[in-house]
């Protein structure tokens, strides 16, 4: 395990930056109010939001989400280290911010496949002296990949808080998205955390929005139904209130957010 003194990039999958059509991290990012996309991604992001706009609610709903479960994990479970697979371009209350406020000595690994977000990963890397921060630019396709150098940062006997935030509708097929979440939880021993959010297909207006994106060129997102999402946490214990919108995971907030699903389990 390295030396949390030396923060770094590591590359597993190198890619070239395509500005000929929308990727999920650079549009993501726009839904947030980020500067950091291109016209391709605003463009697709605002036919999404004219077919279903209540996904820039979506996507705040799951930005507070995920602050809330970090902050539970940090001050109520005692992890300190998180491995947040397509963790998307850098906004404010990222991982790192949020666990390292709580705790100063968390360790951090950020996963993602986008050369963009690598191209701002030295922004993300800022650490606090006392932990560390780190980047993989890896893709979840491979998540043997990801295990391997990610068990050279992390300490896999002590508990890791994992995080997949809206990334696995990016696989096609539902057995394999489930067989990825289950390879990465494999090493993590007892004590270690899922905490995932995926959009449920519930939604008329917002299946239909995310057939038109996937029409521009983008990668498509699939949207799950409730039972397939809930299937992710098989196995592991769920904590309260279990599997629900974003907005109402401890926080019972008022949203416009439809489609978003979260929950944050524990591996026994």
């Amino acid at each position: 395990m390295s030396e949390p003194q030396d923060p770094q990039v590591r590359v597993s999958s190198p890619a070239e930056l395509d500005m000929s059509v929308p990727h999920a991290a650079r549009v993501w990012n726009y839904w947030l109010g980020g500067k950091d996309c291109y016209a391709v991604d605003r463009q697709a992001g605002d036919e999404f939001l004219g077919a279903f706009p209540g996904m820039r609610a979506a996507a705040q709903a799951s930005r507070g989400c995920l602050g809330r479960m970090v902050r539970h994990l940090v001050t109520e479970a005692g992890v300190r280290q998180f491995l947040d697979v397509g963790t998307g371009l850098p906004t404010a209350e990222n991982t790192h911010e949020i666990a390292q406020q709580a705790a100063p000595e968390c360790r951090i690994v950020y996963v993602d496949n986008d050369p963009l977000v690598l191209a701002h990963a030295r922004a993300l890397l800022a650490s606090t002296p006392e932990g560390a921060t780190w980047y993989l630019h890896a893709d979840i396709r491979e998540p043997e990949s990801i295990v391997d150098m990610a068990g050279d940062l992390l300490d896999f006997s002590r508990p890791v808080g994992l995080i997949l935030f809206g990334i696995l509708g990016l696989i096609p097929e539902y057995d394999r998205a489930k067989s990825i979440v289950d390879t990465l939880l494999a090493p993590l021993p007892s004590g270690s955390h899922l905490a995932l959010f995926d959009v449920d297909d519930t939604d008329p207006a917002a299946v239909d929005a995310a057939r038109r994106y996937a029409e521009t060129g983008a990668i498509p997102y699939n949207h799950r139904s409730p039972e397939e999402i809930a299937g992710y946490f098989d196995g592991l214990e769920l904590l309260a209130p279990g599997v629900v919108r974003c907005g109402q995971w401890r926080g019972d907030l008022p949203s416009e957010d439809t489609t978003t699903l979260a929950g944050l389990a524990r591996k026994l």
